[in-house]
């Protein structure tokens, strides 16, 4: 899969005649996991990484993300986002932290394309498998993007790449957060962890019952029914995404 995803980033590159990718970096796994594989596809010199933190994300995130910019010779911008959503604030109630949440992520969707509009880039997106089947993420915000590297990898999955790449530890064993509001956690929100949901979703996917599912996994059936239910609730979001 290493090898069939680093030959798609190039081809997706190539086919566009682009300079290059962009990628939005959290300072989390799976951008991370993204990250190294377009410096292994295309080189350092083509891949351009943008923080872009407002002012209830962990400075160590950023720092993290500069850090590993550095190793790998990558060129990055941070660009705070904190003026922009204040601007929207003025004319717009914020109130809703789910809302604030979703204009967040498509703010910095903005600043990506914008980028990858000025320098002739593709936006790589970090999203994977697990979250896209669960409809876990913003449309036109974190899934905005040209293609999707991760689109095929559970969690689960991106961890055990993220190894092999040489992606620090400190930041694989890290609890995922989209970064959205203070305390947000990505399980919390799904309600269930990463590992058993992507012990249910394969097996979703092949169509077995839920009773067999529990009887296979002894995951409570309660929790499967949501996995379940969630897929189908959020089916409209699953738009063509491009993905090897």
């Amino acid at each position: 899969m290493r090898e069939k995803i680093i030959e798609f980033i190039k081809r997706k590159v190539k086919e566009a005649n682009a300079e290059g990718v962009v990628i939005g970096l959290s300072g989390g796994v799976d951008s991370a996991t993204t990250l190294f594989l377009c410096v292994e596809s295309l080189g350092n010199d083509k891949v351009l990484a943008l923080m872009m933190p407002w002012k209830i994300n962990k400075k160590e995130d950023t720092e993290d993300a500069i850090q590993m910019c550095e190793k790998l010779g990558v060129k990055y911008r941070v660009k705070e986002i904190d003026p922009i959503l204040e601007s929207f604030g003025s004319i717009l109630n914020l109130d809703d932290r789910l809302v604030k949440g979703n204009l967040i992520a498509r703010i910095r969707m903005c600043i990506l394309y914008y980028f990858a509009n000025k320098d002739k880039l593709l936006v790589a997106g970090a999203g994977n498998k697990s979250e896209y089947l669960q409809g876990y993420f913003t449309l036109h915000g974190d899934i905005a993007c040209d293609f999707l590297p991760l689109g095929n990898l559970y969690k689960t999955e991106v961890k055990k790449l993220a190894e092999e790449l040489g992606v620090p530890k400190k930041i694989i064993n890290k609890k995922p957060s989209a970064g959205l509001w203070e305390g947000q956690t990505d399980e919390d929100e799904l309600g269930i962890t990463y590992e058993n949901l992507d012990r249910i979703l394969p097996l979703i996917e092949k169509n077995i019952s839920e009773g067999d599912i529990h009887k296979k996994t002894k995951i409570e059936t309660k929790k499967i029914k949501k996995v379940k239910e969630r897929m189908i609730k959020t089916k409209y979001k699953r738009k063509l995404v491009e993905k090897p």
